[in-house]
């Protein structure tokens, strides 16, 4: 089967996050028991009840998850997973004999924020390729594919209940210095996803002057805008809603021309998370007849 680069690049992404993601478990949590998310965590927690070593339990872990994830999520999911399945306890292994007589820190605070840190780079890097390093991460795969919540928010939500588990077995403050991990490790994973995005925002403007904004809009900014029929809710009138994404940093401008044109226009301002197409995704220098701008 033939290969292209954009499939090469993201068996080259899952090597990389497992490999990032074994470092942070070998390196940081356990070596300082830290309860954080993940398999790492799950194996933490139950040290003290079971005896079992946590690399093996990983292991074990690691190879289950894949086959539910396997069924639930489908063929490609399962092609690329296979190689952190396999991929991830190589590097756990290796890694750990290789810090065997090292410790990169005694400090559990560090320990738990630089491994959650590590640890979610690796993940979202994985999660970006569409597959799994095979562990705990495939659970909130398979809500995300169901509801569309947030896969960093997910990831958030496993990671605390599986610290909550380590309360029964060590202690609160344990748990504590887990959740810092837990919350870098969310955080990490959503960066991940972004990685490489525009920052923008969405804006609705609702003036009486909506054919000059638009205008200025078209010609000092360089962006379209879209024309969206709303109605208020007082007056019962008929009213045109401008809605346009641009870059952050024009935000500033088009404030001022929105202003110049109408000072009493109506303005909503949200953070978008994600825009694709023209004018973002696509080539920036290309306008919407073809022709290259200078």
């Amino acid at each position: 089967m033939k290969l292209d680069k954009s499939h090469l690049f993201d068996y080259f992404l899952v090597l990389a996050g497992n490999f990032l993601v074994a470092f942070a478990v070998a390196g940081f949590i356990l070596p300082n028991n830290i309860l954080s998310g993940g398999l790492a965590g799950i194996s933490v927690a139950l040290y003290p009840v079971f005896h079992i070593d946590p690399e093996l339990l990983i292991t074990v872990l690691t190879f289950g998850f894949f086959l539910f994830g396997s069924v639930v999520l489908g063929k490609s999911f399962a092609v690329k997973t296979a190689l952190s399945t396999i991929a991830y306890p190589f590097f756990l292994n290796i890694i750990t004999l290789f810090l065997a007589d090292r410790q990169l820190t005694a400090n559990p605070i560090l320990a738990s924020l630089y491994g959650g840190v590590v640890l979610g780079l690796g993940v979202g890097l994985v999660f970006r390729t569409g597959a799994s390093t095979g562990g705990m991460d495939i659970p909130p795969l398979i809500v995300h594919k169901y509801t569309n919540i947030p896969l960093g928010t997910l990831v958030m939500i496993t990671d605390g209940l599986t610290v909550l588990l380590g309360i029964a077995t060590h202690s609160v403050e344990a748990a504590l210095i887990g959740i810092l991990s837990v919350w870098s490790s969310s955080y990490m994973v959503d960066k991940a996803l972004s990685f490489g995005g525009q920052s923008t925002k969405s804006i609705f403007i609702i003036s009486e002057h909506t054919k000059e904004i638009l205008d200025m809009i078209h010609t000092e900014l360089d962006r379209g805008a879209t024309i969206l029929k709303g109605v208020g809710g007082y007056s019962g009138e008929e009213k045109d809603v401008i809605l346009v994404v641009i870059m952050n940093k024009q935000y500033p401008m088009l404030n001022k021309l929105v202003i110049s044109a109408d000072p009493n226009a109506f303005m909503i301002v949200e953070d978008a998370k994600e825009v694709k197409g023209n004018g973002f995704t696509m080539n920036l220098e290309e306008n919407r007849n073809g022709l290259i701008k200078k």
